[in-house]
């Protein structure tokens, strides 16, 4: 028998109201919360776009959590190890008994954490190639259009167009974005993106060099420029770029992607374009010593050419002998020609007597001699003969008839069983001769693409031009181009003429392309 228990007076609860009383005790207790801690367990982001892991210390440890939306708006990303101050409110999860942080801002604890993470950050982008040293381009040396992606209302384009204005005006875009922020990094990235996809020759001008542009601040101003989607979008530019972010003791991740890394704004406008002024002096300086040169070697020709005509023979000592030889072989050719003919007439003579014995009357006279003395004997003969040929002959068709007739069966035979035998071949070959076409199609088609793509024609679509001498062969360098010299300019558009020189810019007689082959090329006219 089970003895009675004594009543009790505590209420009964369900795991469900207990669970829900622990949560609203635990929320009104902490409510918001800043909590330091290492991350631990961080695997990305869930399928939903929610990111669960641990913070923890040396003694515990804790569940976090940060829901779709939190996440999106956060300045920088958790990474496993990394020494973070989380901010949110503690709650519990009824389902597992566990209680937990919602995380809703996240932040580096210290500058050591971001060092840390920036260090990983170049470790690893360095691993993939990004910042090697073949990869950069040089920048071209008078572009005519510079994108600028930096803040509008900063100081910092202000010192770059002033700059600009200074050495060499050049026509500039501008992009403008936060240089600081949360979308910095979208802004930037977009920015680059965007001058890349502008097609060349369209309504908006491409930039032949960019420019990303920032002035000074702390490393949590210039956080921006270290990201991934910046870095990689400036790995990715085809047109060069130069990066000025920050004082010139300020390092960040896209100066080491960029093409060439500026000091200060100020300086990347100065890499861009050379001095105006400079230029002019050394063309002018160029231009002179070029004439000094000319005259110089007109003068050394000329005095070479007298010299020369004073060491050439006169007409009358090149023609004297030539004329004595002349004389001297017609004297000969008379007797010369009287012995010829006299020897050939001998010649003529003995061959003659030689023929007169293999002439064809004595040689008909021979053979009816020998005729008459065999008589009718090849007549009978040749009658045996076809006598004993026609018996021969009857033998041969009687076989020849049987043995048709077995030969037409078993040919019969043979044709019917390579009828069966083709069509079950050709049952198999239409399918086999459908997929050989289409593959061949596959490959000619690609063939077409590649071709299109290695055809001058789609470079010159692009904005430059083939220069071809009046002979038609294309000329490669300055060099091969005289003064004067004409020279035809085919374009994507058509063909033009133009007029080469040294020293000077060629001239076409005709302009039907949009833009000048040698501006293409960097030159400066």
């Amino acid at each position: 028998m089970f003895a009675d228990k004594a009543p009790s007076n505590a209420p009964e609860w369900s795991v469900s109201d207990l669970a829900g009383a622990l949560k609203r005790t635990l929320e009104d207790a902490f409510g918001h919360v800043r909590l330091r801690g290492e991350v631990s367990g961080y695997r990305g982001p869930h399928s939903s776009g929610h990111v669960y892991f641990c913070l923890k210390d040396q003694n515990a440890r804790i569940d976090a959590v940060i829901w779709k939306g939190s996440f999106s708006r956060l300045k920088i990303r958790p990474e496993e190890g990394m020494e973070v101050i989380a901010t949110g409110r503690i709650t519990t999860f009824p389902g597992s008994s566990k209680y937990q942080i919602v995380v809703e801002t996240l932040e580096p604890a210290g500058i050591g954490a971001l060092m840390a993470v920036l260090e990983e950050r170049r470790r690893k982008l360095t691993a993939e190639g990004l910042f090697a040293a073949e990869r950069k381009r040089r920048l071209p040396y008078l572009p005519r259009v510079i994108g600028v992606v930096t803040s509008p209302t900063g100081a910092v384009i202000r010192d770059i167009l002033h700059r600009l204005e200074d050495r060499f005006p050049r026509q500039v875009l501008v992009w403008p974005v936060r240089v600081q922020g949360d979308t910095c990094a979208a802004e930037v990235a977009a920015a680059i993106r965007g001058f890349n996809a502008l097609e060349p020759g369209g309504r908006v001008p491409r930039p032949d060099v960019l420019i990303v542009a920032r002035g000074g601040g702390s490393i949590e101003d210039l956080w921006g420029f270290n990201e991934e989607i910046v870095v990689r979008a400036a790995a990715e530019s085809a047109i060069p770029l130069v990066s000025a972010v920050g004082h010139e003791t300020d390092w960040t991740l896209i100066d080491h992607a960029a093409d060439v890394r500026a000091p200060t704004p100020t300086g990347a406008a100065e890499m861009v374009v050379p001095v105006r002024v400079e230029l002019m002096a050394g063309v002018n300086d160029l231009a002179r010593r070029h004439m000094e040169s000319v005259l110089r070697v007109i003068d050394r020709r000329r005095s070479d050419l007298r010299s020369t005509a004073r060491a050439l023979p006169t007409p009358e000592a090149l023609f004297s002998p030539k004329r004595q030889r002349l004389d001297l072989a017609s004297t000969k050719l008379y007797p010369a020609l009287s012995r010829n003919a006299r020897g050939h007439e001998e010649r003529l003579l003995k061959l003659s007597r030689q023929l007169s014995h293999l002439s064809p009357v004595a040689n008909v006279a021979r053979m009816r001699a020998r005729l008459d003395a065999v008589g009718p004997r090849p007549y009978n003969a040749l009658c045996r003969s076809i006598v004993l040929r026609s018996e021969s002959l009857k033998q041969i068709s009687r076989r020849l008839v049987v043995s048709r007739e077995a030969l037409l069966r078993a040919e019969r035979t043979r044709l019917a069983q390579a009828g069966d035998l083709m069509q079950r071949a050709s049952e198999r070959l239409a399918p086999a001769l459908q997929g050989q076409i289409a593959r061949k199609a596959d490959r000619l088609h690609a063939v077409a693409q590649l071709f299109d793509s290695l055809n001058y024609k789609s470079v010159l679509k692009r904005g430059f031009a083939l220069v071809r001498d009046a002979d038609g062969q294309p000329l490669r360098s300055a060099e091969a181009v005289f003064d004067g010299q004409a020279l035809v300019l085919e374009f994507a558009d058509g063909k033009t003429d133009a007029t080469g020189g040294r020293g000077m810019a060629v001239r076409p007689k005709s302009i039907k392309p949009k833009v000048a082959v040698a501006e293409e090329q960097g030159a400066l006219f």
